[in-house]
């Protein structure tokens, strides 16, 4: 294992202070890939730097997004933090015995994913990743810092990395921008046949993607089912141009 190929994503962070300390945690724990999407401040800010201290390198080569799904791109696992207990299938969970799924794949770039200081990620967000982790914290108080929340998962991520790293695997997991792709191929064509309805097509795919997600498909699976897509919309037409003859 190892954290070469792990990016830090920070949703549209407003504090410089809070980017410059997850710099400078980020580099105490050997993670030097920092993603900012849409960002609300200045990542290069005098406060910013000075809170980065021996880390500024770490913001100066952070690279800078529009959207999540841009920061993703490559990315063949993602994990997102949140708070909140929403009503998804998939579980919350502990940061200690979840986060080591990121690093399982050593050769692949993967993404840990942190949301905005007030509010975290939005519902559409969340469909990005895969898995998700809660850090708990005490019923008193449980809300914390952004920069504490990253430097809890960069410590917790280091315990994994170890000498003897295992040989990669020869399974190659489908990236998020293939799936990505995937899920707008599947969507149009269940609206083309009426399986979907714009009005609740959004609601109806969050629920394909987290079954897909629970699946972590290889890349020739997914190209298996983006065929098997594909023919069925090459069946529909050509029936329909039977019944129109």
């Amino acid at each position: 294992m190892n954290l070469t190929q792990l990016r830090i994503v920070l949703v549209e962070p407003a504090g410089p202070m809070n980017v410059g300390s997850i710099a400078r945690v980020m580099k105490n724990f050997g993670l030097h890939n920092l993603v900012l999407v849409n960002p609300q401040c200045n990542p290069l800010a005098e406060e910013a730097l000075k809170m980065a201290v021996h880390a500024k390198e770490i913001l100066k080569s952070a690279l800078l997004v529009s959207t999540l799904p841009e920061a993703l791109q490559g990315c063949i696992r993602a994990m997102a933090t949140t708070a909140i207990v929403r009503d998804w299938e998939a579980p919350l969970e502990n940061p200690r015995t979840a986060l080591p799924w990121l690093l399982e794949s050593p050769e692949e770039p993967s993404a840990l994913i942190f949301g905005r200081e007030n509010r975290g990620l939005s519902n559409e967000e969340l469909n990005y990743a895969q898995r998700f982790v809660r850090i708990p914290t005490s019923e008193n108080y449980s809300s914390l810092n952004l920069a504490s929340a990253v430097g809890i998962c960069c410590y917790e991520l280091a315990q994994y990395i170890t000498p003897d790293t295992p040989p990669p695997s020869e399974t190659k997991l489908a990236t998020l921008d293939l799936m990505e792709n995937y899920y707008q191929q599947l969507e149009s064509l269940l609206l083309d046949i009426g399986y979907l309805y714009p009005h609740t097509a959004n609601h109806r795919m969050a629920k394909f993607r987290q079954l897909y997600n629970r699946a972590h498909l290889q890349t020739k699976e997914v190209a298996m089912l983006r065929g098997i897509l594909r023919q069925i919309g090459w069946a529909i037409k050509n029936r329909l141009n039977h019944e129109n003859l």
